[in-house]
């Protein structure tokens, strides 16, 4: 009984060595794009325009479309005299999304979310500046496999236009379900 189990082990273990690949790795590639979003205090121009993000969809969203229901990640506002991202709990919206700014750094060199959820603003404006990458939890969703996920993402301001009310970004988002890496897997 003894050597069968012995020879099952052994099997399993040369057919886990026979696959090439983990059949639960995501595999994406880094894709930074630019978007455009307006602050949600701009005077209407008979256009309404994207105002929040929704990271993982990476496109804009209209907060007051009908179909917006919560399904995005940070807005994008004016407050005393400064643009800020405003999570959606910030706007009384039921979300777990959070940002966490990393000041002093490029894009390129933040490759992993912060492990500590007290950096993280959930219900509070951050002040929106060049030279901080900004990580950003998504709101709760649905993955690959049916359980509900965080995805972490980055953004990078490009352009502030204060008077305008506009922020030019650059952003990517990892696909991985709860995996903080922001760099895809060798």
């Amino acid at each position: 009984m003894k050597n069968r189990f012995i020879g099952c082990l052994v099997a399993l273990g040369l057919l886990l060595a026979a696959c090439e690949g983990n059949d639960f790795l995501v595999r994406w590639e880094e894709n930074p794009l630019e978007q455009v979003l307006y602050s949600i205090d701009r005077e209407p121009e008979g256009v309404l325009r994207s105002t929040a993000f929704n990271m993982l969809e990476r496109r804009g969203v209209i907060l007051e479309d009908p179909n917006a229901q919560g399904r995005w990640d940070f807005a994008l506002d004016r407050v005393d005299g400064t643009m800020v991202l405003v999570p959606p709990q910030g706007l009384g919206v039921i979300s777990r999304a959070a940002i966490a700014p990393i000041p002093g750094t490029e894009f390129a060199n933040v490759i992993e979310a912060p492990s500590d959820t007290l950096v993280y603003s959930t219900r509070e404006p951050v002040p929106v500046a060049l030279g901080t990458v900004y990580v950003i939890r998504t709101h709760q969703q649905p993955g690959f496999f049916g359980q509900f996920c965080f995805f972490f993402g980055k953004i990078e301001p490009i352009e502030i236009d204060l008077a305008a009310g506009t922020l030019r970004f650059l952003h990517d988002v990892s696909p991985d379900c709860n995996n903080r890496s922001l760099v895809p897997p060798d």
